[in-house]
């Protein structure tokens, strides 16, 4: 199975924390979804043989498109690929987009699975966010989504500079309300060339306090985890039988076309990206070009990867695949790597799967970086 992502590069404003690609002006928009669906077309003719299970609609603000752009995109990919009508279509949305009128579309559309970027249900951290959307809007978009969708995920963000551990409570407090299939749950981290990284080296900000996110962190999972969510993936806690099929299948390794400007494909033993320019990716498919760089994965690399996406996941790291794909080399090595943090408990082994524990779940990140092959080839 496969998935296609559609990376849509607009938003009406810009979120301070945000350093995905998009374009807060609509002037080529129309440029830019006609040289998509021209991407789709090329990977169609090269011969693109993978049934696709999951459509995701990110960005970016997909929520920005019209219902039949949406469905445009549904039909050529149903057109020109083996698409599973039982097929997880996902759209990302803001809820300043989800007015009634354009609910009623969503719901008569193909479009089965909204992701909801709520962030939190507080004015100050929204406007401190730069979110476009308020308070009310937030909990209005909700009390659609949850009437409508049976499934559905909202975000949210914590570890913000200056948030209180009660605010944190209350956002996990308003969402649980809503008893949502899906939660997605991120730490906020300072990226470079945002204005959140301009606003802390000016002083006009505070930073991520570490030690508050961590926090934040073990309150998120022990609330969630009580509430009968399952921790499937450290930013990821979904209702039995909700999990996202398209996230999943980036976790599990599997094949995955990306399209439009900054969107990864990967087809199992590569890997390629278009350029996070909206004019330079509308020249190339005018002239009939895939304008993208790319790099082959060397079995270490696609290691590093498995160790990875392992740890941050309730799956884990298979020492049985680890040795039937890269040899018994690196089986030795990753458990030689592992064994202080198995010795200290951040990591367990049951059934010859090396798992994260519940304290080194916020570390999942660092200790797979201290568990990567480096030197061999």
């Amino acid at each position: 199975m496969s998935g296609i992502y559609f990376h849509i590069p607009f938003c009406k404003q810009a979120c301070h924390y945000c350093n995905f690609h998009f374009s807060t002006s609509l002037k080529h928009k129309t440029a830019v979804l006609e040289a998509m669906k021209k991407e789709l077309r090329h990977f169609a003719d090269q011969g693109w043989q993978d049934p696709i299970n999951t459509l995701y609609f990110g960005g970016g603000t997909p929520s920005i498109l019209s219902v039949s752009e949406i469905e445009s995109f549904v039909g050529q990919v149903a057109e020109l690929f083996d698409l599973d009508p039982a097929a997880e279509i996902t759209l990302e949305a803001n809820p300043d987009d989800l007015t009634a009128d354009k609910m009623q579309e969503l719901v008569r559309s193909p479009v089965n699975r909204l992701s909801v970027g709520i962030q939190s249900f507080s004015a100050e951290e929204l406007r401190w966010m730069n979110r476009a959307h308020n308070p009310t809007q937030a909990l209005e978009s909700l009390e659609a989504t949850a009437r409508l969708f049976p499934n559905y995920s909202l975000d949210l963000i914590y570890g913000i500079p200056g948030s209180s551990m009660r605010q944190w409570a209350d956002n996990l407090e308003q969402a649980l309300q809503f008893k949502p299939p899906h939660i997605s749950a991120y730490a906020l981290t300072v990226e470079p060339r945002t204005a959140l990284s301009s606003f802390i080296a000016k002083g006009l900000s505070g930073d991520v306090d570490e030690g508050a996110a961590q926090e934040q962190f073990e309150h998120l999972v022990q609330t969630l985890t009580m509430a009968g969510y399952d921790h499937y993936e450290i930013s990821n806690f979904a209702q039995p039988g909700f999990y996202s099929r398209n996230n999943s299948a980036y976790w599990q390794g599997e094949t995955y076309l990306g399209i439009g400007p900054a969107a990864h494909s990967f087809d199992g033993k590569k890997r390629w990206w278009n350029p996070s320019n909206n004019s330079l990716y509308i020249r190339a498919l005018d002239k009939g070009e895939i304008a993208t760089e790319f790099e082959v994965l060397t079995p270490r690399d696609r290691y590093n990867e498995a160790v990875m996406t392992g740890l941050r996941s309730r799956w884990g790291v298979s020492l049985k695949k680890i040795a039937e794909e890269f040899g018994e080399v690196y089986k030795a090595y990753l458990l030689q790597q592992a064994a202080p943090y198995l010795r200290d408990q951040f990591l367990f082994l049951d059934s010859e799967t090396l798992y994260t524990s519940g304290k080194g779940k916020f570390l999942a990140d660092g200790i797979a970086s201290d568990l990567f092959m480096i030197n061999l080839k």
